[in-house]
């Protein structure tokens, strides 16, 4: 069983990539570099509900079984702990967001209350993969290129939102910068995962 959760962390960074796509495939004229990934199960979407069955549901699942290896290995230490628990966060509020659809307009003045736990769930899924490899970064306990590695994709990251937000208030192409933003996340999670294999 061991074995089998230890690969959790790699398949999750490689679903998500193609749960997305697949997804978008069934949402005609879905657009990557306008709309958001949580448009694909947004309310009256025409994916509203396969987007988390193959999304948010699978993926919550990897995410909080991958976060309770890490955490539960033996001879983990403190940061390795909070790392893990760090990713089972993320694994949690990936299903909250998937239970609690957004609303269709990402720009509408007056959000449901729905939309309203979804976003701030996705916030707390934004900070969990942003204090994780930020833990690794300043700790000593592991090796330098991980530390380094770990470090590149935080400033991705943080960089990256930044442009997302003002993308968001141009409504230009958020979806673009959001995909890279949380792209460099997956990619800590692919590289956090390939070392944990070693």
């Amino acid at each position: 069983m061991d074995i089998l959760m230890s690969y959790t962390g790699l398949v999750a960074s490689i679903w998500i990539v193609m749960g997305i796509y697949i997804a978008s495939l069934f949402y005609p004229n879905f657009s990557h570099s306008k709309q958001f990934c949580s448009e694909l199960g947004a309310t009256g979407s025409p994916t509203q509900r396969l987007s988390p069955a193959i999304n948010n549901y699978p993926l919550g699942l990897l995410f909080v079984l991958f976060g309770y290896y890490i955490a539960t290995s033996e001879s983990s230490p403190a940061e390795t702990i909070a790392v893990g628990a760090m990713i089972i966060v993320h694994g949690v509020c990936t299903w909250i967001c998937g239970f609690f659809p957004m609303d269709a307009d990402p720009y509408t003045d007056k959000p449901s209350t729905s939309c309203n736990i979804h976003s701030w769930s996705g916030v707390v899924m934004l900070v969990s993969f942003i204090v994780a490899p930020a833990i690794i970064v300043f700790s000593s306990t592991y090796p330098g290129v991980l530390r380094v590695l770990s470090a590149a994709c935080l400033v991705g990251c943080l960089f990256f939102s930044y442009t997302l937000s003002l993308a968001f208030k141009a409504k230009t192409n958020p979806g673009l910068h959001q995909r890279l933003s949380y792209g460099f996340q997956i990619l800590w999670l692919f590289i956090y995962s390939v070392y944990t294999l070693m």
